[in-house]
């Protein structure tokens, strides 16, 4: 099995809403905002060719479905279809996807399930020979959002999924389309239902997990940094608490959609209990991986 990091479009959002209720003179040290406190977030997605003898897509990123003025609201930086062009310069098209696994349906992890916008033209389900793979909370939560995240969805989005005839809800430790190759770990704290997948490495060690939302990456791997926009901050703490222990106990490594700067790290802890990362890698390209 071969994995490939592939950014997508990127994002420039508040830095505030990004770090919760850490001050300012904090976390500007670790990501620069802009002149308008906007700080630069990857649209990340990871590529796995030979899992389970498919060739499997972890989320899309944002894409590039807004219309001008909404991509200026959301901060999306560019107009094309940037996953589109990272997976033709990794060597494949979106036709060549066989499992697209979706951690939750905000719009910043699922909008590249879509064409770019065209005026006039409604958006069209790319990816049309893929098994799209939705926790059935995460579902739930898009057909019924709360207030507090309604404009996360995208209401043409769960339509298009459903008529596919090619989704699947899953409220397990594993897929059908993927079987035992991938398990499946959950969370709550940012979005009912986050679905974290994880490529089981040989013997249950090892391995890659998407960290989608619950830590977004390296900055959010010490406890006690939460977004503005999770739901539950104490709960997710907790979350994220048994998750790196367990994930640090089997050496599984820590994929990051929205790190500029990181793809992929190795978690650790230090002697008062601190996590952190090390061996931090940019990019994936082709990189081996036993399974």
């Amino acid at each position: 099995m071969k994995l490939w990091s592939l950014l997508g479009n990127s994002q420039k959002l508040d830095g505030g809403a990004m770090f919760g209720n850490v001050p300012k003179a904090m976390w500007e040290k670790w990501i620069q905002p802009d002149a308008e406190n906007r700080i630069p977030l990857a649209c990340r997605a990871l590529l796995a060719d030979g899992l389970a003898g498919k060739r499997v897509l972890f989320e899309t990123g944002i894409g590039a479905f807004f219309d001008p003025k909404m991509r200026e609201r959301f901060g999306v930086v560019e107009a094309e279809h940037v996953l589109l062009d990272s997976l033709a310069k990794a060597g494949f098209r979106h036709e060549d996807i066989d499992v697209v696994v979706l951690s939750h349906l905000h719009f910043d992890h699922a909008g590249g399930l879509l064409s770019a916008w065209r005026e006039g033209e409604a958006p069209g389900l790319l990816f049309p020979n893929a098994t799209y793979v939705v926790s059935e909370a995460c579902w739930d939560r898009a057909q019924h959002p709360h207030p507090r995240d309604r404009a996360s969805f995208i209401p043409e989005l769960a339509p298009l999924l459903k008529a596919s005839g090619r989704l699947e809800i899953v409220d397990g430790d594993h897929c059908h389309a993927l079987g035992k190759s991938v398990r499946f770990h959950y969370s709550d704290g940012h979005t009912p239902g986050l679905m974290l997948a994880e490529i089981v490495g040989a013997g249950g060690q090892g391995g890659v997990v998407f960290c989608a939302d619950l830590i977004p990456g390296r900055p959010w791997v010490h406890l006690p940094v939460t977004m503005g926009y999770d739901r539950y901050p104490e709960m997710i703490i907790d979350e994220k608490r048994r998750f790196l222990e367990d994930k640090l106990a089997r050496g599984v490594r820590l994929f990051f959609t929205h790190d500029v700067a990181c793809a992929m790290s190795d978690v650790q802890r230090d002697d008062k209990g601190r996590y952190s990362t090390t061996h931090d890698l940019s990019e994936l390209n082709a990189l081996p991986l036993a399974a």
